[in-house]
């Protein structure tokens, strides 16, 4: 049987699309072929920033550019329920416990140590259980036991490197239900790959790391476990990311600007970082 992959572009709608969305979903298009199947999906979780404005907006200009979807958008906010019955699964497994603490205390109680995505490692405050207080709590994924029950740290594949090792014991206790939104990126964007069949996840270099969590859940939760293919990013002039705050590479300005849509999606910034992909 011929393998058809399914790929995903799942953007935020926290602002207007940008030349970095352009790469990731070209990336994503160009991997699925004339024979797979590319999906968009919106991750709109964090219901403070994403706005039924800015989902409008993005699925505009994504249909402007050919880059919709043809089959029915999964949008996150409407299946919250399928994220907290994920949630309640680890918790009845013991994997899961509540996390009272502030950014101030785990700021204070930090040993300094780093994640391999440059996040602060948890320092494990709340693990005990002694910690009760009125706010709601976070849920954090108790990482020791969670590698203990699947019996080791699990490595993924990444097309034209092979196996690559993971590194989710240096992660710590990742939060998975979020204080503010109930859930996090982790649990959601894992869920719904498995949930869409999605064989190849594309996505850029700003999230390779995170991957090593994404397969800790994809063993516990027995998902399949799809291929990797982490994209070159487009860099500001300092050397960071392309944020959704530089206007002057919005899609939408662009477009104000006269530029077609072949032209943003030739524009030099894309076919800078697809080439490097």
């Amino acid at each position: 049987m011929t393998h058809v992959p399914v790929t995903r572009f799942a953007p935020s709608p926290t602002g207007y699309l940008h030349l970095g969305h352009v790469v990731s979903a070209v990336h994503a298009q160009k991997t699925a072929g004339p024979l797979g199947r590319f999906l968009v999906r919106i991750e709109d979780i964090d219901t403070t920033r994403c706005t039924p404005e800015l989902t409008d907006a993005l699925r505009e200009d994504l249909q402007w550019l050919g880059l919709w979807s043809a089959k029915p958008v999964l949008q996150q906010s409407q299946h919250m329920g399928a994220y907290a019955a994920v949630l309640d699964h680890l918790r009845q497994r013991k994997l899961l416990y509540p996390c009272f603490c502030t950014r101030s205390d785990i700021a204070a109680a930090a040993s300094g140590q780093q994640a391999p995505d440059g996040s602060t490692v948890y320092p494990g405050t709340c693990r005990s259980g002694a910690f009760d207080h009125s706010r709601a709590p976070a849920w954090r994924l108790d990482m020791e036991r969670a590698l203990n029950e699947i019996q080791g740290v699990p490595s993924w594949y990444e097309a034209g490197h092979g196996r690559v090792a993971g590194r989710a014991d240096e992660f710590g206790d990742v939060v998975l239900g979020r204080r503010d939104t109930g859930v996090s990126y982790h649990l959601c964007v894992t869920h719904d790959d498995a949930l869409q069949g999605v064989t190849c996840v594309t996505r850029g270099q700003d999230l390779y790391a995170a991957t090593s969590i994404h397969r800790v859940l994809q063993t516990l939760m027995k998902w399949p476990e799809p291929e990797y293919r982490h994209h070159a990013l487009i860099l500001d002039k300092s050397g960071k990311k392309l944020s959704k705050r530089d206007g002057a590479e919005g899609v939408r300005a662009l477009r104000a600007m006269g530029w077609s849509a072949d032209d943003v999606l030739t524009h030099p910034l894309v076919t800078k970082a697809l080439t490097e992909s």
